[in-house]
């Protein structure tokens, strides 16, 4: 009996070896992933951060833990879910969505490592020193969704000369929005045309400002760069056909939803990029070491399906320039 007693003792010592061995095995990094709009629109976009982590030698449940947290287009929530993130101690803060996710995690936090996109000025808006020397605890990559609000409009003047008026939509609860709206107004003022801007900060305003729209008739539509926008792209494109106003958008994906046409960055590049930030950080490099980058690519898509379906030719100049056509 002794002997069979000691048998399994010495059983149960040597289960609990690997038991004891993977208990001693180090805790993965955590990166924090803090998005203002939800998941399942922008899985693109996650899969693009994984690719650049990856570029950086960190693959996620390998060597990399990953928390994610959507406000699911509710802006205010931001702030709780960032203060979530600092309060789990993780080793670095990547904000998707624009401005108002950097802004909440810079509030949150002063020493924990961000790296953001966004499409504004972030040394204008003071939440860093330089693009070149960030200094701080925030770098990443600018868009320059704002800075092309001149040029969409241009674009939609070229296709249609005679629209008048403009309808801008805009989400007033995300930070630039007025901005843009304002940029927008006097861009069409240096045109001879007029604006009307329209405010959605949800689905059912969403459908009411369209409504306005076609009871104003406006001749074209601008729709603002905004997270929420983004995740609601199928009925923003269902919406602009069922109303039969022409609209430009700022990214690709509301072109291959649809839309008539689009001219911005490339967001997939912008969290590859991220991705890649973040991994060098949690190799040991400081954030205002790492100079913002600036995508400087900027893409004209055009959905010629769509154009069709409005009775629209494209103009043989604005074809020529385009970097993709949708047939």
């Amino acid at each position: 009996m002794s002997n069979r007693r000691e048998f399994v003792t010495l059983l149960g010592g040597v289960a609990a070896w690997p038991l004891a061995a993977h208990a001693q095995q180090p805790a993965l990094p955590v990166t924090g992933f803090l998005h203002s709009a939800s998941p399942a629109p922008n899985a693109h976009l996650v899969a693009a951060f994984r690719k650049g982590l990856s570029e950086a030698g960190f693959v996620e449940g390998q060597n990399v833990a990953i928390e994610y947290r959507w406000a699911e287009g509710q802006y205010d929530r931001l702030p709780a879910l960032a203060a979530d993130l600092v309060g789990r101690k993780v080793a670095v803060i990547v904000t998707g969505g624009g401005e108002n996710s950097l802004i909440a995690a810079k509030a949150a936090t002063s020493t924990i490592p961000i790296v953001f996109n966004i499409g504004s000025d972030p040394v204008k808006i003071g939440l860093i020193s330089s693009l070149a020397h960030p200094g701080g605890n925030a770098t990443g990559v600018n868009i320059f969704t704002a800075e092309l609000m001149e040029k969409r409009l241009g674009l939609l003047h070229d296709l249609l000369p005679t629209a008048s008026p403009i309808a801008v939509l805009v989400n007033p609860n995300f930070a630039p929005a007025m901005a843009n709206a304002n940029q927008a107004e006097a861009a069409a003022r240096a045109i001879g045309k007029q604006v009307i801007v329209f405010k959605a900060a949800s689905e059912s305003e969403i459908d009411a400002a369209f409504e306005s729209m076609a009871q104003a008739r406006a001749g074209a539509l601008l729709v603002a760069a905004d997270p929420f926008f983004s995740s609601r792209r199928d009925q923003i494109v269902a919406l602009a056909s069922r109303h039969a106003i022409p609209a430009i958008y700022e990214w690709r994906e509301f072109a291959q939803a649809g839309g008539l046409m689009s001219y911005g960055t490339s967001l997939t590049e912008a969290y590859r990029q991220q991705g890649n930030y973040a991994g060098r950080i949690l190799k040991g490099e400081k954030p205002g070491d790492l100079p913002v980058m600036q995508l400087t690519k900027f893409e004209l898509v055009i959905n010629l399906k769509t154009a069709k379906a409005f009775g629209l030719n494209i103009p043989p100049g604005v074809l020529a320039i385009a970097d993709e056509v949708i047939e």
